[in-house]
């Protein structure tokens, strides 16, 4: 058990994590306010602004640029820094943010599947401000940063955001001409490249474009190889001038292996050699992902804006994975799962299971907003009105492989008289070593279930930011949402046995949800904030459903925190740190791939701090500290009363500093530390907290970089992504790999 945490670690906590960006230089006519003041320039000494940690700004539209000024925690990962740690992907950034976990594909789940201060953010996921719901791996190859906001934040994005919500912030044409290439190699036998062109196509317009493919083993891991290629073409126009139009894209091709990890036996996962994989060498995720986004932005007067954004996403997958679902034995009766056992592992077996789908998942959403500043006497008001409509469509024709073990029929609940039985338990393997093998030729693949859902969004909202004086500034905002959901299931209850899928559903959900803040800034370097915020999770909205699931009220979450913000030696340091607490009504938890229940009441309990910018003109650091104290407070679900919520460890902290050396050469390292967690809601499998260690060394010149990454320096064994369903599976992180990267401008 990890209850006690060295003190030093305690000790930072005090001084460590989200960002605050450098103030702006606001017009010299501009009224004297807080977001109108000519402020001191800050001059970054020791770096070009591409190897700055500190980010500049906030960039969703709805909130204040000036990250003092939002009444929230909010850290954001940017590309300098992404770059010096080696990271390629929106995981390897997101480990940058204390009180973020990873889970893995589940289900009817692919892709990133992340944990937000113990919630999962599944469907909380943006690009550009607009929700990203597809199901697909995220590269970083095209982002400029990525940006958490932390707490309940639907009156600004609409359903979800229980935890906070994720915003990737795409690469946008510029009217300087640039080009940047890279490549690099890791010694797992991984080569990647990628391009930057970016070139101004007139005055006032620019065209920009990035691309990436990579081909190889992502980590120490069998089996595992990805052999991805994307595209991210954007036009802008009008730049600099009151109408500008931003037109973008992303083309994205993945081909991957699913990593379904180790299955568990006496209450933690199995212990294996680390680079154990349970799938078969014909497994494959085959994703292609397409999003296009128009954006109108036109301004009246210096306080009168409109914004017109439209954006269609569409990821189509075809996978064919294989999973291990159990521990057992094997005997002449076949394969007997067990729990619990004192037999050695080299005398148990492990039982496959496949999770084979061709998933279509699309959205179109369009959102306009006007934004007017005004002054009522004294007051200085900036007055957001926004409308939303949307749509998403899903659809999931799940196989299956039913296969046997030892000559015994691993279905046996398929009957003469029933449907075949769609679990699709495909073999068993050894647990210490198994074969890697084709999927058996006796456990053909099956046309399953498919799950036919869409639904419609209608949402309107209005947002007031009042500045009272120079020191004090008040935010509240109501959004309604009205939200239209119907699924469809091929197979249901009345002619599949022991299937719990519905034949179809309906439901129509209308939420009122709200945000109020206060803020104190007794001088340019100080921030204090008070802020409440709520939001809601329809039961149908990751359109799949199971029986009973249709009846079930909207998830209702509540957050309360009170936070700092500081600048300090003159803005090249910033400080964070805030209290919290988030309560989840009506939960519910996931007991298998395709089954949800009630869980009742969660609640976490937390704090944050963090340290973001430059200690010396040669030395930076970007760090931070969670401390999250969460419980199933009313647990309906057998067994979760009490509990600690999946994947959700009590501390969490990530530490990332450099040093110019010398002029040209920079050296860096880090530490990302995570206690126990449980890797299912009823606490019966636990995961080990860890320590990982990375390094780096860099040398830099005006057109070219080389940098040598490491990544789990003392090759610790750990387990990065947890699953929960079928007791609770855990994915091992990578072993001590070695990474060298070359980047060149032009």
């Amino acid at each position: 058990m990890n209850r006690r945490t060295p003190i030093a670690t305690a000790l930072f906590a005090l001084f460590a994590t989200p960002v605050v960006a450098v103030a702006q230089t606001a017009p010299a006519a501009a009224p004297a306010s807080r977001g109108a003041t000519t402020l001191q320039e800050v001059v970054v000494q020791g770096g070009s602004a591409r190897d700055d940690y500190n980010a500049v700004k906030n960039s969703v539209s709805k909130l204040p640029e000036d990250l003092h000024d939002i009444a929230q925690s909010v850290t954001v990962v940017n590309k300098a820094l992404i770059d010096a740690q080696g990271g390629t992907s929106l995981a390897d950034a997101l480990r940058n943010v204390p009180g973020i976990t990873i889970g893995a594909a589940e289900g009817g789940q692919i892709g990133n599947n992340i944990n937000l201060n113990g919630f999962s953010a599944r469907t909380d996921i943006y690009l550009d401000g607009f929700r990203d719901r597809g199901q697909y791996y995220r590269d970083t190859f095209a982002l400029d940063s990525v940006e958490v906001l932390m707490g309940p934040s639907s009156m600004l994005f609409g359903r979800g955001s229980t935890g906070g919500v994720i915003n990737q912030v795409s690469k946008k044409p510029s009217l300087k001409a640039a080009t940047e290439v890279s490549g690099s190699v890791t010694t797992n036998g991984m080569v990647r490249a990628t391009a930057d062109y970016n070139t101004p196509t007139g005055e006032t317009s620019a065209f920009r474009i990035a691309a990436m493919a990579q081909d190889g083993a992502p980590t120490t891991r069998d089996q595992m190889t990805v052999q991805d290629f994307g595209l991210a073409p954007s036009w802008r126009l009008g730049i600099g001038t009151p109408t500008e139009i931003t037109l973008s894209a992303l083309v994205q091709h993945n081909e991957d292996m699913a990593d379904y990890g180790f299955p568990a036996i006496n209450g933690h996962p199995v212990n294996v050699n680390r680079k154990t994989s349970y799938g078969y060498n014909d497994d494959r995720t085959i994703q292609d992902v397409a999003a296009l986004n128009a954006t109108v932005d036109h301004k009246f007067s210096p306080n009168l804006r409109l914004r017109n954004q439209t954006q269609f996403n569409y990821v189509n997958t075809n996978a064919r994975e294989t999973a291990p679902n159990a521990v057992g034995t094997v005997s002449i009766k076949g394969f007997t799962p067990l729990t619990t056992t004192t037999l050695p592992l080299d005398a148990l077996s492990v039982r496959l299971q496949s999770h084979d789908r061709h998933i279509r998942d699309y959205s179109i959403f369009n959102q306009t907003e006007l934004t007017a500043k005004f002054d009522t006497g004294p007051v200085k008001h900036t007055v957001l009105v926004g409308a939303e409509i949307g749509h998403d469509g899903y659809d999931n024709q799940n196989y299956y492989r039913n296969g046997s073990c030892n000559g015994v029929a691993l279905n046996a609940a398929a009957t003469a008289t029933a449907a075949a039985g769609t679990s699709g338990y495909v073999a068993c393997e050894p647990l210490v070593a198994p074969t890697y093998s084709n999927s058996p030729t006796n456990a053909p693949s099956v046309a399953g279930n498919r799950q036919g859902a869409s639904a419609n969004t209608l949402a309107a909202y209005i947002n007031d930011s009042v500045e009272l004086s120079k020191q004090w500034k008040l935010v509240g905002g109501v959004r309604y949402d009205r939200y239209i959901a119907s699924i469809t299931n091929s197979v249901n209850s009345t002619n599949t046995l022991g299937n719990t899928s519905l034949a179809s559903a309906d439901q129509t959900v209308n939420f009122t949800s709200v945000r109020l803040g206060g803020i104190w800034q007794p001088t340019e370097a100080q921030s204090y904030y008070v802020s409440y915020g709520t939001s809601f999770n329809p039961s149908l909205e990751q359109l799949v459903a199971t029986v009973g699931q249709q009846n079930l009220a909207p998830e209702k979450n509540k957050s309360y925190e009170v936070g700092g913000k500081w600048d300090l030696m003159g803005g090249d340091l910033s400080l964070t740190s805030a209290a919290f607490q988030i309560t989840k009504d009506n939960a519910r938890s996931q007991i298998d791939a395709t089954t949800y229940a009630l869980t009742g009441q969660i609640r976490v309990r937390g704090f944050r701090a963090g340290a973001t910018g430059h200690i010396t003109n040669k030395w930076q650091v970007f760090a931070g500290y969670t401390f999250l104290d969460a419980e199933i407070v009313n647990g309906i679900a057998a067994g979760t009363q009490g509990m600690t919520p999946v994947n959700t460890p009590k501390h969490t902290a990530t530490a990332w500093t450099s040093y110019r050396v010398l002029p040209d050469w920079e050296v860096g390292g880090g530490a990302f530390y995570m206690s126990q967690r449980y890797a299912n809601n009823t606490d019966t499998v636990q995961v080990g907290g860890y320590v990982r260690w990375d390094g780096m060394i860099a040398y830099h010149q005006p057109r070219y970089d080389v940098r040598l990454n490491l990544f789990n320096l003392l090759d610790k064994k750990y387990f990065d992504a947890l699953i929960p369903s079928d007791g609770g599976r855990s994915v091992p992180g990578t072993g001590r790999t070695a990474m060298l990267s070359f980047v060149y401008r032009m």
